[in-house]
């Protein structure tokens, strides 16, 4: 992967973090340096899935530098050319609709506003349980949005949660190189 500077953002859905965190330790041992991001909840939020302080040490640990944990520290990755790309991993229902519409009010929609400065690429890796839903018109204006690209996703639970959509990641660092290319892995849908 000629070694990009990776920002990976991290917003609150606790159950795909282990997902997340494994796919960041392959693009680390794949030559990536990573600048970890964390939104407020998913940098503070103790829950079933672990506990804050014990997954920002490991993050903090695998990435050999400190997590990006406000606005103000996120603002200077566009104008300081510090990410090639950022891949938000998981990236929430919350967070996609912000995004949609360009509200900027935590660490992660900064970073990736700042980044987009550049008109650089972003890579989203959703895990949201109202994807078909409330959020299915914020999937689909970021789909037709430039510089925004789509870690393929499926049905989570069709019977329990027919409404939930995960992206698999286990095709982040796949999804990245082609996003990096500017183009969008396919197929989407899985």
């Amino acid at each position: 992967m000629n070694s990009p500077k990776v920002g990976f953002a991290m917003c609150g859905s606790f159950c795909t973090f282990s997902k997340a965190l494994e796919q960041m330790d392959i693009l680390i041992r794949s030559g990536c340096e990573i600048i970890p991001i964390m939104s407020f909840n998913a940098g503070s939020i103790d829950t079933r899935f672990g506990k804050a302080k014990d997954i920002c040490e490991r993050v903090e640990e695998m990435c050999q530098r400190e997590i990006i944990r406000t606005i103000k520290d996120a603002e200077p990755i566009g104008p300081k050319g510090m990410t090639d790309i950022i891949v938000v991993a998981p990236c929430t229902g919350n967070t996609l609709a912000k995004l949609a519409n360009a509200v900027t009010d935590t660490p992660v929609t900064m970073a990736v506003k700042s980044h987009l400065r550049q008109q650089k690429p972003v890579l989203l890796s959703i895990a949201t349980n109202d994807a078909m839903g409330a959020s299915a018109q914020n999937i689909g204006k970021l789909l037709n949005t430039r510089h925004y690209y789509f870690v393929p996703f499926r049905q989570d639970d069709y019977l329990k949660k027919p409404n939930s959509l995960v992206a698999d990641f286990t095709l982040i660092p796949r999804a990245l190189q082609m996003a990096l290319d500017e183009e969008q892995i396919q197929p989407v849908l899985l």
